[in-house]
């Protein structure tokens, strides 16, 4: 087989069509995730303690002087990540609950046996007729 012919068959197969999906449904999610934070949650918040913008929110450790830059963590913006985070981890965990619920119900339902063929049918015969044979009818009218 070609180099190729394989390359083709490694992309077509299932896992890692679903895989690559997977990721980039993952990746808007993320883009999604972090708007609702960034324009819908953090805003009301930041306003509620008197109009903070959290993503601007640090610690300075050492002020810019004579053509160096500023020394300061920026923590505000890990606070946004660290709701990000939390959002997505909450979804993803309802997201496999539901899954989970649904893999029960399917485990438990009964499975019905599937019918069986003519040719099993006569096969269950023959092998109970090879366990049980029938008794012979003895004839009374030979015996004198």
């Amino acid at each position: 087989m070609s180099f190729l012919q394989d390359f083709k068959r490694f992309v077509i197969r299932g896992n890692v069509v679903d895989l690559a999906t997977g990721v980039i449904i993952g990746a808007a999610f993320g883009k999604i995730v972090a708007s609702l934070v960034d324009n819908i949650l953090m805003p009301p918040i930041g306003f509620a303690l008197s109009g903070i913008n959290f993503s601007e929110l640090a610690v300075t450790l050492r002020g810019a002087s004579e053509g160096r830059p500023a020394v300061v963590i920026g923590y505000g913006k890990f606070l946004q990540s660290s709701v990000d985070f939390l959002i997505v981890a909450f979804c993803i965990f309802i997201f496999i609950q539901v899954i989970h619920k649904i893999q029960r119900k399917e485990a438990s339902a009964p499975v019905k046996a599937p019918e069986l063929t003519t040719s099993e049918k006569l096969l269950l015969e023959i092998r109970d007729l090879l366990k049980n044979p029938p008794t012979p009818v003895k004839d009374d009218s030979s015996v004198q």
